[in-house]
């Protein structure tokens, strides 16, 4: 039944032109019928690239917004309606823009966590993989990020030379996660190297042999010699890991980890996205598209 459906789904992208993107989160059945997995703005990237018109992404909604600003021309549907991101949620345009009142002089870096509506009020966007980088290339010796205080500070620590504000907003599936768990997790699994996502809280990352973006993870998993490993993000990591190397062990930091709006996409959602009868096309006006493009411009000039 379920390669059925798989088979279906394959079938129908090809005759509806759609190219699926699936982001890493996604389970696994969603993962084998895409054509690209990744990270949200690398599969955004891919999207602008791809010769088919109609982008599926099985994510969450700030990512199909992502690929309307890059992909204008794309017909752009969600997976699934309801998949919203809380931490892209946190903070409005008019709270940043009292915010911007508030700190003048200061440059603000945005996740790419955040709505459209809200990066038009953004200098520059940074992903968990850029986000050293880019804060470091930066002018400005004064940054305000948003919207997540626990990569903000993970910033903030690495970056000792600059001056932060941050805001109290962040992913309340990476912050379940605590001090606690990692040591119970090394007690019970002392050879295996703890790998954790820098959306954790300072008292997690503190604790990990490695901090990283969710590609940066799997890629320092796959790569290592270590044969067990501790996943501190979101737990369909652990089982794509897996699957990938056999010959290692994953657990799960936290059993508590999982983003239920990512799991809110099934594999019967994408093939209906496909037959017309689900999903939501992303509608944008080009002023929020071409304001929203300027700070993820910003990025990739300084990246």
């Amino acid at each position: 039944m379920l390669r059925d459906i798989q088979d279906e789904i394959i079938r129908l992208k090809k005759e509806k032109d759609f190219c699926i993107l699936a982001h890493c989160y996604q389970s696994h059945d969603i993962l084998e019928v895409a054509d690209f997995v990744g990270d949200s703005f690398a599969l955004s990237k891919e999207a602008a690239k791809q010769s088919q018109k109609n982008i599926l992404m099985c994510g969450v909604r700030f990512m199909a917004e992502t690929v309307k600003i890059l992909a204008p021309e794309k017909n752009v549907v969600l997976s699934s309606a309801d998949a919203g991101c809380p931490m892209a949620e946190q903070l409005d345009a008019p709270t940043l823009r009292e915010l911007k009142k508030m700190y003048p002089d200061y440059t603000v870096v945005a996740y790419i966590n955040t709505t459209a509506e809200l990066k038009t009020e953004c200098d520059v966007c940074v992903t968990s993989a850029s986000a050293l980088d880019i804060v470091r290339k930066l002018d400005s010796d004064k940054i305000l990020f948003i919207p997540d205080i626990n990569l903000g500070t993970f910033i903030k620590d690495n970056v000792p030379e600059k001056e932060f504000k941050l805001i109290h907003g962040g992913c309340p599936t990476h912050a379940r996660m605590s001090a606690d768990h990692v040591k119970t997790a090394k007690e019970a699994h002392p050879s295996a190297l703890v790998l954790v996502h820098p959306e954790c809280k300072p008292e997690v990352t503190a604790l990990a042999d490695y901090v990283g973006s969710t590609s940066g993870i799997m890629k320092y998993a796959i790569q290592s010699d270590n044969k067990e490993f501790i996943i501190g993000t979101e737990n369909s990591i652990v089982q794509h890991l897996q699957f990938d190397c056999p010959d290692k062990m994953f657990y799960p930091l936290s059993k508590d980890c999982v983003c239920h709006n990512m799991k809110l996409t099934t594999l019967v959602d994408v093939l209906n996205c496909l037959k017309g009868t689900d999903g939501d096309v992303i509608e944008m006006s080009e002023e929020t598209r071409l304001k929203a493009k300027k700070c993820i411009d910003e990025m990739l000039r300084l990246g």
